[in-house]
């Protein structure tokens, strides 16, 4: 009897040596991963009860049953649109549902193509990196909705960090070589092991693919080129919150000087225009 005791005992040692628990044989970009889904939300502007547009988002803050979720200006606008919009935040985790959402604070495209939507719930907030915690070559995953649909994710490494030629420790802008398409306009990009929200997707660039087809016919499509999706860097997140009113709360005290700079890129939304006209600068959140 002792000795099937032993042997019992040395098989489930070498099984558990042999095959880990599940939680235990999670990477860190899988962790990384799985909270960035509760941090993450698909954004809908909505004109006459039809989605007209879909993009992503992110939560940035939460604080007794409202949250704040960071998308960008470009999705939020509402000039071409034929009648009054209204904007929802679809969560996916834990459970799928929508929340009507108001928004709250505006940049200006392209300087600042970041927009602040509020909704009437409390949701998990991403948190926010210092403009040290990021570096070229640091690995990081993109969240996003591609084509309106359910949260996507990608990885890769930050491919730029373009520095103010003046000042080094103001960041201007960020690529990353992961890859994206149309719907992941305010995906959130979070840094690989930590966690924290690095950069936001404001647009990506895109080479035209053309080939000859049956009978004369051309096709062609486009392709995100690698490493040339665009993302807003920690420095200018921070300096749009803080004016947005949110800077106590997230314990920004003093945001980078980011002035503006004239510098048209792609949006990663679809069917707007490059460079969008300039609407009203941030006011303090409010519902």
């Amino acid at each position: 009897m002792h000795r099937w005791n032993r042997l019992f005992a040395t098989f489930a040692t070498v099984s558990l040596c042999a095959f880990p628990p599940a939680a235990h044989a999670r990477s860190e970009k899988s962790r990384v991963v799985q909270k960035a889904l509760h941090q993450s939300v698909r954004v809908e502007v909505t004109v006459s009860g039809k989605v007209v547009r879909a993009a992503s988002g992110v939560v940035v803050a939460s604080e007794d049953g409202l949250s704040y979720v960071l998308t960008n200006e470009h999705v939020v606008q509402r000039e071409g649109l034929r009648g009054a919009a209204t904007f929802a935040v679809v969560v996916e985790r834990p459970k799928l549902h929508r929340v009507e959402a108001h928004l709250v604070a505006e940049g200006e495209v392209p300087d600042e193509d970041l927009a602040l939507l509020a909704v009437r719930e409390q949701l998990s907030a991403a948190p926010l990196a210092l403009e040290e915690d990021v570096q070229v070559g640091d690995d990081v995953v993109v969240v996003g909705a591609p084509y309106g649909k359910s949260l996507s994710v990608s990885s890769g490494i930050v491919s730029q960090l373009e520095l103010d030629e003046t000042d080094r420790r103001v960041q201007r802008s960020m690529k990353t070589d992961a890859p994206i398409g149309y719907g992941a306009s305010g995906g959130g990009v979070f840094a690989i092991p930590g966690g924290k929200l690095v950069g936001l997707v404001e647009g990506y660039r895109t080479a035209k693919v053309a080939f000859g087809g049956v009978a004369g016919s051309d096709f062609s499509f486009d392709v995100p080129m690698p490493g040339e999706t665009f993302l807003a860097p920690p420095a200018k997140l921070r300096a749009f919150l803080a004016r947005a009113g949110l800077g106590k709360m997230l314990g920004i005290r003093e945001p980078a000087n980011l002035e503006s700079r004239s510098d048209s890129r792609p949006v990663a939304s679809g069917g707007l225009p490059r460079r969008a006209p300039s609407l009203a600068r941030p006011h303090a959140p409010g519902l």
